[in-house]
This record gives structure tokens, sequence and C-alpha cells, in this order.
């Protein structure tokens, strides 16, 4: 049986981004409300991530710039610089008020998302979600980086094989209203009394998408549990955040971390052995099929079961149920092949 989709995410850079064909506006934190549309007929493009200014949600962004180079639309780009829904919400409504053709976003709140979703909707807008769902709403395709269970027991199997498939573990995680992280662990928490009964989840705690609370948070834990032997960090701030929490501690070897963590951010913990593996994507992959996707929904071109998007995304699956296009498997991330990405 084909494994439940839903959301995903976690997290990119420069702010108020516009790149239309072959020709790049200059990048640089406007500061206020988002800058876009055009006038002579391309296509523009819209995303707005959770969060600006972090590896994730940049290497998202330079996929999107590198669709738009090549397939010819306008891709522009604005987050929040802090993980607020409020202020999230505020970028989304000047794209609306641009009218922008695509309008893509990754919701801190799916919930509160539905609404202005909606709004641009009836504005004409071709509305879409990507690294984060939000299901509930209008939007017409969600592109999803991997399979709900495939993320949840990647993150499990890479812990537990560490911890010797026993002990006590503690997840922190970002967003509490994020709808990918929330899937994810109720997957962890099904497929760890199912497949590994001598283990134990001891706590979850949030720290938002803030790096050095995750790190105190990580230490409070290992504190109140003298007898934890891992850490699950669920999203790209939160994962070398824990790592740091037990290289500071001193407990390399003792305490066992994994993470949704991007390569670069992790590497030296995989080298040191503060982190055991990081569970992810190519996430430059995932920008690029954003942007594609936003192409499709403003041409008004049909996905197919399988999509030819690009030469590294040959067979891309679409799910017209569900109304998702899968980029495809979770990657596992180790010291082995960590230096094959730049991000």
């Amino acid at each position: 049986m084909r494994k439940k989709l839903i959301a995903l995410g976690a997290l990119t850079v420069v702010a108020s981004l516009a790149l239309a064909g072959c020709t790049s506006r200059d990048s640089g934190d406007t500061g206020g409300a988002a800058t876009g549309g055009t006038d002579d007929g391309t296509v523009s493009v819209a995303f707005v991530p959770k969060l600006q200014g972090i590896p994730y949600f940049e290497a998202m962004n330079t996929g999107g710039q590198k669709a738009a180079e090549e397939l010819g639309f306008e891709w522009l780009y604005q987050g929040p610089t802090t993980a607020d829904a409020a202020a999230q919400a505020d970028i989304v409504r000047s794209y609306i008020q641009q009218g922008v053709d695509v309008l893509i976003v990754a919701p801190n709140d799916p919930d509160s998302m539905a609404p202005l979703l909606q709004e641009a909707a009836d504005a004409g807008i071709k509305v879409a979600t990507s690294d984060t769902d939000a299901p509930n709403s209008v939007r017409e395709v969600f592109v999803n980086q991997a399979s709900v269970d495939g993320i949840g027991e990647g993150l499990t199997d890479a812990l537990l094989e560490a911890m010797g498939g026993t002990g006590k573990y503690a997840i922190v995680s970002c967003g509490e209203t994020a709808a990918n992280l929330n899937a994810w662990i109720e997957v962890q928490k099904s497929y760890t009394a199912e497949k590994y009964p001598d283990a134990e989840i001891v706590d979850i705690v949030y720290a938002g998408e803030d790096q050095a609370a995750a790190t105190a948070m990580a230490t409070d834990l290992m504190n109140a549990h003298p007898d934890l032997t891992g850490l699950v960090g669920e999203c790209t701030s939160s994962a070398p955040g824990v790592a740091q929490a037990v290289r500071d501690a001193g407990k390399i070897g003792q305490v066992f971390t994994v993470g949704l963590g991007t390569p670069q951010s992790m590497k030296d913990y995989l080298d040191d052995g503060s982190s055991s593996a990081s569970i992810l994507w190519n996430v430059e992959d995932l920008g690029y099929l954003t942007g594609w996707a936003g192409l499709q929904l403003a041409e008004g071109t049909a996905f197919g079961d399988t999509n030819d998007v690009s030469s590294s995304l040959p067979a891309v699956e679409y799910f017209s149920d569900e109304q998702q296009l899968l980029l495809g498997p979770a990657l596992r991330i180790t010291t082995a092949n960590v230096d094959e990405f730049d991000y």
C-alpha cells in the first residue's frame, strides 16, 4: 500500500529576490513589503517560506532561481525574519495586492493561512503550498519533499540504530502548529512502539526556529533525564542545536542525536560523532520543483502521473487524490555522503 503523504519542513535567505528568465533583479532586505509583478506578460511565481535567512530555505530559493532561469518565469521570494504566522501573513497579503500569477506558501500556521489562500484564489491567483502543507485550504497542489512515513521512520531508525535499539529519547521540535513536524512526530511515536518496544519517547519540546533555544532545551532534557540516550532535532535549526548540546555536555557516544539538518550545517557534528545522521532530501531540487509546479499552474498545464521536470528530476510522481507532487524518498546523510551537498 502506498504510504500516506503530507507536509514538510523546515526553513531561506535573501529577501525579495526576483528573477525573470535570464535577468535577475537586485536582491536584498527590503525591510518591508515584497516587490514583484511583471509588465511584459512573464509569469510571476512568488514563494513565501516559513522563515528567510536560514540555509534550508536559502537552498530552496537557489533551486527556484535555477528553475526561473531555465524555464523563463519570474521567481519572487520573501519570508518573515522570525517564524511568525502574522508576519508571514503580511507578506502573503502584499503579494496578493501586487497580483502575482502564482502564490506558493510554506505556512507557519496552516489553519490561519487558509483564509488568505482563499483570498488569493478569489483574486484570480493560482495558489499552492510547498515544504509544509495547508491541507484544509484551496491550494491546488502541495509540493511535498518526502512521505510522512518515510521521514518519521527514517529519523527513528537512524537514532535507534545508534542507540542499539533500546533506551529513552526526547524530541526537540520547532513550531507547535507546523503540520509536517507534528505528522512526523506521530509516525515516530507509533513506529517506535511497534518496532522498538524497548525504546521510549520521554518528552517533546518546542524551540521555534531558534537553534540556540534548541541547544538550551536539549541541555535541560539531559539534565532532567540523566538516563536519556537519544535526542531528535525535528527541523533544520533544532538538528544542529541538539548536537551542539551533546557536544557541550561532553556526552558524545553517550547521548546520540539525529535530525532534519542541512548537510553543511551538520558536517562538523557528523564528523565528531555528536550527530549520527541527518534525514533530509535534495533541498535545491525541492525549490526547483516548486518553481516548475508554479509555472504549470499559471499555464493551465495538468500534472501527469509522472512528470519529467528536469534532468535531475525525470520522474516526479503526482497523486491526484491528494493533489500532491512528491519529490522522492527521504535521504540519510552521514559522513559518507555529506560532502556531496554544498548547502
